[in-house]
Order: structure tokens, then C-alpha cells, then sequence
């Protein structure tokens, strides 16, 4: 069984609080009865495939991510919570951002709370505070919403130290300027730099095999973590 609702209007404020209460594995678990089981995908709107398979870019690029500064731009969505959650998990230092700080302090507080991994808040009330926001980062993450910049080209072009860029959104203009929807670790800027097409490809390789998992056993719960297990052999 997969779990993939629509989306609504209430669908960012119900993930930041899900994800706070660390719900998802436990509901699947409760809604069985007597010795009835399934395995079951947890992956609302491709949220937990697209943040493990831009992490395994963003890994793949820069090699091990511990003690690295990585910066996860909006963060207080589906995909940029699990990203930031699974980046510190793997030991990078990880800053989430969002446009008041009160945003970003709640989901860090969510993130916190979820992945038991510490993130660091900081506000980015628009793309001309993104220079100061990326001093010292080594990787980067765009997972706003379509169509809106929030990281401009000369905030992240030729900056010393940056190893990879990701951006999850395929609508112009994305979310990191400079980078194409196409992009699967071309140089840009001094950077590798993937587009939402070139995460987008490794997230349907590992939808595949997590779906083909499904059918092994009765007793799965996939979640982020375990969904980046998967996304290992693939």
C-alpha cells in the first residue's frame, strides 16, 4: 500500500505538524488489525523520495556530508523539512531557512523533534539576504515553491568553499538562479549543479525500487530514513 494524498491549502501547516508528532510510521502501524498486515510507503505528494534522492545528488557530489554546512532553502515545506533532517542525520551541519524566522524556528523544532538531529534557524526574507545566509556553505538545497527565485546568481556563482547546488522546482524561474531544470551535476559557478529533472530521474529510480520492496515482505514501513536506505543500492 502507498500513501500519496493530494494536496490542499492546509496541506503545509498539517506536514509541519505531522512531522513534529512524528506520526506517520505510528498511524500506518495503529490502522492494522488482528494479524492482518501490509507494507506500507510513506511518501505524501513524492515529499520523502524527492528529499532522499536530492540528498543523494547533493552526496554524491560533495562525498561525505558530515561536518559540512549545508543550507536548505524554504524549509518549512514537505521536501525541504525531510532534506534538512536527513542532512543532519547524515552529520552535515544544517541551516534551514524560511522567510520570518519564526517559520524557520518551527521547523527546526519539527525537524528536531522527527530526526532527534539539531538544525539551525535562520530567516530569509528575500533573495537579497541569501549571500549572507550562504557564508560558508558547502551545499545548497532550493525547495520552495514553483516559480519563486530565492536564491539569485551572484549569491551563490564562484562562491568559495560551495560544492554542490539542488533545486527541487521545475516551473520558472527556479528557485536557484542559474540552474537548469535539466542539470545532473554540470559544473555551474564553480559548483555540481541538479536541477528538479535530474533529481526527478534518481526519485523515480527509487520510487521503483521502494515499490518493488513493498511486495517482499508485509510488515515495511517506509519512511525517510528507510526510503534512504533503499536509495543506496539503487
Amino acid at each position: 500500500m502507498r500513501v500519496q494524498p493530494g494536496a490542499d491549502g492546509g496541506a503545509a501547516e498539517r506536514d509541519l505538524r505531522d512531522l513534529r508528532q512524528g506520526v506517520g510510521d505510528a498511524a500506518a502501524r495503529k490502522a492494522f488489525f488482528g494479524p492482518m498486515r501490509v507494507s506500507v510507503m510513506l511518501d505524501s505528494n513524492g515529499s520523502n523520495t524527492t528529499a532522499v534522492a536530492a540528498v543523494t545528488k547533493l552526496q554524491q557530489a560533495a562525498g561525505e556530508l558530515r561536518g559540512r554546512r549545508a543550507v536548505v532553502a524554504a524549509s518549512t515545506g514537505p521536501v525541504g523539512m525531510r532534506a534538512a533532517g536527513l542532512l543532519a542525520r547524515a552529520g552535515a551541519d544544517v541551516v534551514v531557512t524560511s522567510r520570518r524566522q519564526e517559520g524557520a524556528a518551527a521547523a527546526a523544532a519539527a525537524i528536531s523533534q522527527r530526526f532527534g538531529q539539531d538544525v539551525r534557524p535562520m530567516a530569509m526574507a528575500d533573495p537579497s539576504s541569501a549571500a549572507s545566509v550562504l557564508q560558508g556553505a558547502e551545499l545548497l538545497l532550493s525547495a520552495g515553491g514553483a516559480g519563486v527565485c530565492l536564491v539569485p546568481r551572484d549569491a551563490w556563482t564562484g562562491r568559495a568553499g560551495l560544492r554542490a547546488v539542488a533545486d527541487v522546482n521545475a516551473v520558472p524561474p527556479l528557485g536557484i538562479e542559474g540552474v537548469e531544470a535539466t542539470d545532473n551535476g554540470v559544473d555551474r559557478g564553480g559548483a555540481a549543479a541538479f536541477g528538479a529533472l535530474g533529481v526527478g530521474g534518481l526519485k523515480m529510480k527509487i520510487h521503483k525500487a521502494c515499490i518493488a520492496r513493498l511486495f517482499e515482505r508485509n510488515d515495511l514501513v517506509l519512511d525517510a530514513e528507510t526510503i534512504a536506505d533503499i536509495a543506496k543500492d539503487v
